[in-house]
């Protein structure tokens, strides 16, 4: 028995294997998570081909990779590829989502790298570049890049495996995403995604001014019931998948803020959503209502000046920033971080422009219009 939604796959166990499992894909962190119980009747037998027997596409590699990793736990604690499972064991395991059954056409297209070495690729992406294809985005992706950069270890006989993702930024969104070389890796980092100990740093531009400087949004994403296009935060944990974002002023520009977003969790259009939620919505963000002058003044200088704005940064003003993990191998600390894009910085550079000048140009506007007044008064 198989359903399908549109945030994820959802697959029942067979009854006699298991009373409760689920498979996720968290958003923007591409990984599933199976929870079962063996059943009573169940005789002994290696958890690999235990699970191999029950997991569809899933290959024993990927489940002895995860096993390596220390992502297979059975009553709470890790085990490796040959335990055999027992009648009430509690099975947990985590595997990296597998890539989607669509032709990967590797292309040659410009990455900038920011790292790479024989376990992971680190690369900056630039905006309006799709990570995966899909419906409507078969080609020019991330994907397609990496599979032709990295075409020596994916393409053999002609066959064409997928790079190893492990989460995904949106299409409008720039900046570093993460991607693994080996099974290994994937099956490590993903781990890390799903304990939230990666840690990821964005900016943002923002409309409107905080009374406070830092803060946290916490709630339940899911599809808005009023539109399925778009993630909406709810009260009820029925209704979408638990999300944190922490919050921190940069620079105040008065009708706009730059905030740095540090996420516990990766959801879909997170960031966006949590601050639409709070009542800033990134700016030019169309989806969340941030493509609209939402602050600011009534004077046709200023529509002008958020016209010429809106048309440099064609898009929302979210970049990710940092990205910190424990490399898979090593167990070393890394820390990446990127600089703002040249659309972003540019608007940046004229709100900060403005904010210096604005004060003083609504004086004079104000002025100008009290002396127009005086004048007809006089003349009168």
């Amino acid at each position: 028995m198989e359903e399908f939604t549109e945030e994820k796959t959802q697959k029942e166990l067979p009854e006699n294997h298991a009373n409760n499992s689920t498979e996720e894909e968290h958003g923007d962190e591409m990984y599933e998570h199976f929870h079962l119980t063996v059943d009573r009747g169940q005789g002994l037998l290696r958890i690999d081909k235990f699970l191999h027997n029950l997991i569809e596409h899933t290959s024993r590699s990927k489940i002895k990779q995860a096993a390596q990793a220390g992502n297979i736990l059975v009553n709470g604690k890790p085990v490796i590829q040959n335990y055999k499972v027992k009648p009430y064991d509690d099975i947990s395991i985590l595997l990296a989502h597998p890539p989607r059954e669509v032709e990967i056409i590797p292309e040659n297209i410009p990455l900038n790298i920011v790292y790479e070495d024989d376990d992971l690729i680190l690369v900056n992406k630039k905006a309006g570049m799709v990570v995966h294809p899909a419906y409507g985005n078969y080609t020019g992706t991330l994907v397609n890049a990496l599979t032709y950069y990295l075409k020596d270890i994916l393409i053999h006989d002609d066959i064409v495996d997928a790079p190893m993702l492990v989460h995904r930024i949106d299409k409008d969104t720039s900046g570093i995403i993460l991607v693994a070389k080996t099974e290994y890796a994937q099956a490590r980092l993903a781990s890390q995604f799903f304990n939230h100990t990666i840690y990821r740093r964005y900016y943002a531009l923002v409309w409107g001014d905080f009374k406070e400087d830092e803060g946290t949004v916490e709630g339940y994403i899911g599809r808005s019931i009023k539109d399925r296009k778009v993630m909406d935060v709810f009260s009820d944990e029925s209704r979408g998948k638990h999300a944190v974002t922490h919050w921190k002023v940069i620079e105040r520009f008065g009708y706009v803020t730059l905030v740095e977003c540090r996420l516990e969790t990766g959801r879909t259009h997170q960031i966006r959503v949590h601050m639409q939620h709070i009542g800033h919505p990134l700016f030019n963000d169309a989806t969340y209502g941030g493509d609209r002058i939402l602050k600011g003044t009534t004077f046709t200088k200023y529509k002008q000046f958020i016209q010429n704005c809106f048309s440099l940064l064609p898009r929302q003003a979210l970049h990710a920033k940092s990205l910190g993990f424990i490399h898979p191998t090593t167990n070393k600390e890394f820390m990446f971080d990127s600089e703002l894009p040249e659309d972003m910085q540019t608007v940046i550079d004229k709100w900060r422009n403005y904010a210096i000048h604005k004060a003083y140009e609504e004086e004079v506007e104000i002025t100008y219009d009290i002396s127009n007044r005086e004048r007809k008064r006089l003349e009168e």
